[in-house]
């Protein structure tokens, strides 16, 4: 029987997974690594680093699961998107350390080209907003800053990569530099139309051509995996790792949504062939490339998901663990009008306001930690529900209904909570670990183990669907005082 080995890369830690033609998971292992904050706002990662620790949870998952080497058909890859490494074409040594998509030190430089005007351009052409979190300022940064690396750069010596392109390099031995349609449209040098770098963006950041990865499609042979002894394998799927989740919860359709429940929420809807620009501040992204067919993709984030739960445990310490969550805010049979708008970061998409921060509303003398911990978690599916509807007005699409993935969506009450606020059902799925899937689904496609995309369809199975309850009457007073609330914390930040 065939196999297939998906290598997960998160901003903390490294997982190998191996999956068999059935889609069935057979073994899993995961490695942390370490985080660097050199100085405030700044975050890196050693590459060195992450691929060790990517290849340890590689060697260890093939020794659990005790397999031969030679049953593995196809390796995928997800990963963190726009974290930034560039090494040395020669030597294979990272110049420097890689920046972390979280930092923010080109934060200035972003404030810069937005006096410029040159804001709209880059959303027309890469369909982003221009931000620091995007690829593009940090390897400008990480040429300018670091010693002698424009000279290199100008002699061809250097190479720049996402993490997908690191580790394609790695597991190649240095014979492939590339990247995926994907992971390009995350750097802010990828024409999403023309599907190319460039080359007046190229210029605009003072990035020359000769550093960059060439760009392949998402499913289909990149190179072949040449570090484990004895065998050859196939590197045949690349994804960032939300289009890799959009993709492992098969929503290969226009007008499919998935999201992702972690520390923050991550929502993906498919929007066909069509690269739609947001009226609303939602990305405009790459979701795959498939047999020379685009798919594009609407995505919208979350900042503060899960770690609202993490705060109510961390902080206020009223619960011990985060699945204590669920017990507490079931003892209580409503919020009784408290609302938590988790804007300890700001508020992102659809309303923008980097200033505002946390705050709970609506509180009486007979509010208890059980009102406001129900609240905290009513506030991860608001949010998501803002984001779906910005999505649907971009889109000028209705969802039939949303598939959920990530650590949240073990948590019954919040995912009915999530339907009811949607009016949509929710649909979870057997297997979780969608990321990893999708880097699978897209490997095995790519090697000729399924013929094409419905034949997935088969290994992707439903563990629970969450209809929705409410009334609309009341569903519509439960919206309209998270609409307030949110407006309250708005205002509050704005009048500084």
């Amino acid at each position: 029987m065939p196999l297939i080995l998906a290598l997960d890369q998160g901003t903390t830690s490294s997982r190998s997974l191996l999956f068999d033609e059935k889609g069935s998971l057979l073994g899993m292992a995961q490695k942390e690594f370490k985080q660097y904050y050199p100085q405030p706002g700044w975050v890196e990662h050693d590459a060195h680093e992450i691929w060790e620790s990517q290849f340890a949870t590689l060697a260890e998952v093939l020794a659990k699961a005790r397999v031969d080497t030679h049953n593995i058909a196809a390796i995928g890859i997800t990963n963190q998107r726009e974290t930034t490494v560039v090494w040395n074409k020669i030597t294979g040594e990272p110049i420097g350390p890689a920046i972390v998509w979280q930092d923010r030190r080109t934060a200035s430089f972003c404030d810069e080209l937005r006096l410029q005007g040159k804001a709209l351009l880059l959303q027309q052409k890469t369909g982003l907003i221009l931000d620091a979190y995007f690829s593009a300022t940090k390897l400008k940064w990480i040429l300018d800053k670091v010693p002698g690396a424009r000279e290199q750069a100008a002699a061809g010596q250097l190479a720049f990569g996402t993490i997908d392109s690191w580790l394609i390099y790695k597991l190649t031995k240095g014979a492939v530099h590339a990247t995926d349609v994907s992971n390009a449209s995350r750097t802010l040098l990828f024409n999403i139309h023309t599907l190319q770098w460039d080359p007046e963006l190229l210029e605009l950041f003072d990035i020359p051509l000769s550093v960059l990865p060439m760009v392949l499609p998402s499913s289909g042979i990149v190179g072949d995996c040449t570090i484990i002894p004895g065998a050859r394998i196939p590197i045949a799927g690349v994804a960032g790792d939300q289009q890799a989740a959009l993709f492992g919860q098969l929503c290969t359709e226009e007008g499919m949504v998935k999201n992702t429940y972690g520390t923050g929420c991550f929502m993906l809807m498919n929007t066909g062939q069509q690269a739609i620009a947001s009226q609303r501040q939602l990305l405009t992204t790459v979701a795959w490339q498939i047999d020379g067919k685009t798919t594009y993709a609407l995505e919208g984030s979350v900042f503060i998901g899960g770690a609202v739960v993490q705060w109510l445990r961390d902080e206020l310490k009223v619960i011990h663990s985060a699945p204590d969550i669920e017990k507490l805010a079931a003892s209580v049979k409503s919020t009784d009008g408290v609302y938590v708008v988790p804007a300890f970061t700001g508020l992102g998409a659809p309303h923008w306001s980097a200033h505002a921060r946390g705050a709970v509303f609506g509180i009486t003398r007979g509010t208890n930690h059980a009102h406001i911990a129900r609240a905290a978690l009513e506030s991860i599916a608001y949010q998501s529900a803002d984001l779906l509807h910005a999505m649907q007005a971009d889109a000028q699409i209705q969802i039939r209904e949303l598939r959920v993935d990530g650590g949240a969506t073990a948590n019954d009450m919040l995912m009915q909570f999530q339907a009811d606020t949607l009016n949509c059902k929710v649909v979870r799925p057997i297997i979780t670990e969608t990321t990893a899937m999708g880097a699978a689904f897209l490997a095995g496609l790519g090697a000729g183990i399924w013929k094409d995309q419905q034949e997935l369809a088969a290994h992707w199975k439903t563990a629970r669907v969450f209809e929705p309850q409410l009334p609309e009457d009341a569903r519509a007073q439960l919206v309209k005082g998270w609409q307030r609330a949110v407006k309250a914390a708005i205002a509050w930040a704005d009048d500084r």
